[in-house]
């Protein structure tokens, strides 16, 4: 890498938490993130996007990979490794997003559920670092709401 990129090169970092409530049992929670036809229903961008790929090893150590086509026409891919996993309470991992070629961002995630008596509680938090030409803060804890606004029909269904 050239100098100048060296010298030029940022990085954001930043914390977020999101907290929802679900009327469902947190086994029930659980399964839309560990199953992997059930995640594919719901964990994606959004109206206009096309999973091109994913590839889910639900496990400590395993991995997970997506790839999405944009409909602004770019492609986004999500590498995720799995960090720990309490069946029902935890689901810790870590990911980087690449848009094209770039890296984008290097993340962990942290899927919390709490049992409330019929319902469950999710607390996510993530930790990221954003790099050059990164969607940035606002956008990915945005994002992130909108996948649990899914997640949320999807157990409905």
């Amino acid at each position: 890498m050239e100098k100048a990129a060296l010298e030029t090169r940022s990085v954001t970092h930043t914390t977020f938490v999101i907290e929802r409530r679900y009327p469902f049992s947190s086994d029930h929670v659980f399964a839309a993130f560990s199953d992997p036809a059930k995640k594919r229903r719901w964990f994606h961008p959004g109206e206009g996007t096309q999973v091109e790929e994913m590839e889910m090893n639900f496990r400590v150590g395993g991995a997970e990979r997506k790839t999405f086509h944009m409909e602004q026409g770019f492609v986004c891919t999500n590498h995720t490794i799995y960090q720990d996993i309490v069946p029902n309470r935890r689901i810790v991992f870590a990911y980087t997003m690449r848009v094209g070629d770039h890296c984008i961002s290097s993340s962990q995630g942290t899927v919390e559920l709490l049992p409330e008596g019929k319902q469950t509680k999710l607390i996510f938090t993530e930790q990221a670092a954003f790099f050059e030409g990164a969607d940035g803060p606002q956008m990915r804890q945005n994002g992130w709401g909108s996948l649990f606004d899914q997640l949320e029909r999807h157990l409905a269904q």
